[in-house]
């Protein structure tokens, strides 16, 4: 059997638990959990129970809103990604804590900044002296 690759969408849910959800077959299948590790694996528990699709050949691409992005990739600085994106810090760490949402504007220009951070990294060379 080949690898299927589902879009697992990740968000906050109260405190720092993380909501995620998927579709397969027109079934949405959703659950809870402390971290993205946790969250994948009773995804996939609950695939292979509804969908009999077991879980070494499931693969997800995630899709994250702000808190769970800056969860997952802690070593990320709230005020640097904001610096980079043009953005107040303090408007970004409302976004991060939930006090506030982004708009589709300023979640696309956030996902711009990491692409270009990104695409700068991959061209990084180390050189010894």
């Amino acid at each position: 059997m080949e690898i299927v690759k589902i879009p697992l969408t990740i968000e906050r849910q109260t405190g720092k638990e993380l909501w995620g959800r998927i579709v397969y077959n027109d079934n949405l299948i959703t659950d809870f959990a402390e971290t993205i590790s946790e969250l994948e694996a009773k995804i996939k528990a609950l695939l292979w129970d509804f969908e009999e699709l077991a879980p070494e050949y499931v693969e997800f691409t995630h899709q994250y809103d702000i808190y769970a992005l800056f969860q997952k990739f802690d070593f990320l600085k709230i005020s640097t990604i904001a610096e980079h994106a043009g953005m107040n810090p303090g408007l970004l760490r409302q976004y991060v804590s939930g006090v506030k949402s982004p708009s589709i504007e300023q979640a696309k220009k956030i996902e711009k900044t990491l692409r270009n951070l990104a695409a700068e990294l991959q061209g990084v060379i180390i050189v010894t002296s």
